[in-house]
């Protein structure tokens, strides 16, 4: 939590008419804190911080938001549930809010993480985490170095939106 963070581009900060990562997981807070509960327990089995899972979630998806998701999809269909699984590379499972579901997102997760440690072992905790977001998102192969890690993720601000907002829900019980 204590990893320096640029926080939301405009591009991302736009979606709710506000310019900050706090403020966009401010305005997602109620729709997560029903999952709350689940974040935590995935959080404690998989060793990740629920406040990471939390942000990732409310990135991905606004916290389950129905001007997000259509039956647990993204708008076209190429994404699933609360962590947006790309079902390209994976096949879903669970349903889109369940526990299994965020098991799975949370593993994937974990996947990108332990490839950008083996990638870039002399790179810090915290710059791995990042990179480790940067990949969830964007593919492993499309981090490169730490100082341009968000380069090719959504809106070129993934990692450090993510870390922000995970910041604000460790403030709000997000924790084990």
């Amino acid at each position: 939590m204590k990893i320096k963070t640029t926080g939301a581009s405009t591009a991302t900060a736009c979606q709710d008419g506000k310019r900050a990562s706090r403020q966009l997981a401010k305005t997602d807070l109620e729709r997560m804190n029903k999952y709350k509960d689940t974040m935590i327990k995935v959080g404690r089995d998989t060793g990740v911080d629920p406040a990471v899972i939390a942000a990732v979630i409310s990135r991905a998806s606004r916290g389950g938001s129905e001007y997000v998701l259509v039956n647990g999809w993204s708008a076209n269909g190429d994404m699933f549930g609360l962590m947006q699984i790309a079902k390209q590379w994976h096949k879903p499972m669970g349903d889109w809010d369940s526990e299994e579901h965020i098991k799975q997102g949370t593993g994937i997760l974990t996947y990108s993480i332990g490839i950008i440690q083996n990638k870039f072992p002399k790179w810090t905790k915290e710059q791995q985490l990042k990179g480790g977001l940067a990949a969830y998102n964007a593919g492993a192969q499309n981090v490169h170095q730490y100082e341009s890690v968000d380069e090719k993720t959504s809106a070129k601000d993934y990692s450090n939106d993510v870390v922000a907002r995970a910041q604000f829900y460790r403030k709000h019980g997000f924790h084990v």
